[in-house]
């Protein structure tokens, strides 16, 4: 399924329009077709910008298994930043779990070498290019199997889970998140209002003549 309620050109995947009917409703920030988990909607694109935009860091957390265990170098190229298409990623958080996480069976299931062990990790960002947990792993040489969002951060104690959630299940904001969510709404339009204020300046001091044809030199160097 495609994580947005109009159809790719060219693609016969099933959106968020086959199994939600709330309208004016926007997904912020997707998942990939291959993808699973968290999803949060809304109507509002200010308070989409603030979650999504990698400058605000609202950390968003993965559950990823990976072909083969990787070990301490792996996980602290992930940790300080791969490139990808050029770009350094930004710092991550990256823990190897010991234990696989309780999750659903996936449909279908993923694909898995019989002959390569994999591993889960814990893996947290806060910036979202396009496939980008995928390239990050696959960088260091782990290539993703499975791909679960598990958690996005609106502040600093206060997250929003897959916990409690059935696979499709779709739930309201519960009163502490929305008092965070428009918290961040508040500070979003605080900074807008900031960056549109005109600034205050005093009158121009009047500025002497200077002679033509003269350059100003210094040692000889022109500061063109």
């Amino acid at each position: 399924m495609l994580s947005q309620f109009k159809p790719a050109q060219g693609s016969s995947a099933d959106t968020l329009a086959s199994y939600i009917d709330v309208k004016d409703i926007y997904p912020m920030g997707r998942l990939d077709r291959d993808s699973e988990g968290l999803l949060l909607l809304s109507d509002d694109g200010l308070l989409q910008h603030k979650l999504c935009d990698p400058r605000f860091e609202h950390w968003r957390s993965y559950l990823v298994q990976v072909e083969k265990v990787p070990n301490a170098d792996a996980l602290e190229k992930l940790r300080t930043g791969v490139v990808i298409k050029g770009q350094l990623t930004r710092p991550a958080q990256v823990t190897l779990l010991e234990q696989e996480p309780d999750l659903p069976s996936r449909n279908p299931p993923i694909r898995v070498r019989k002959t390569v062990e994999t591993a889960w990790l814990h893996l947290s960002l806060t910036e979202g290019m396009n496939r980008q947990v995928r390239r990050m792993t696959a960088a260091v040489g782990h290539p993703t199997l499975r791909l679960v969002r598990h958690s996005i951060r609106l502040n600093q104690h206060l997250e929003i889970t897959l916990n409690g959630l059935e696979q499709g299940q779709m739930r309201a904001f519960n009163q502490d998140e929305r008092e965070a969510v428009n918290t961040v709404k508040q500070k979003q339009a605080q900074r807008a209002t900031r960056r549109a204020r005109p600034t205050q300046k005093g009158p121009k001091k009047a500025q002497k003549p200077k002679p033509h044809n003269i350059r100003n030199n210094k040692k000889g160097k022109h500061n063109d």
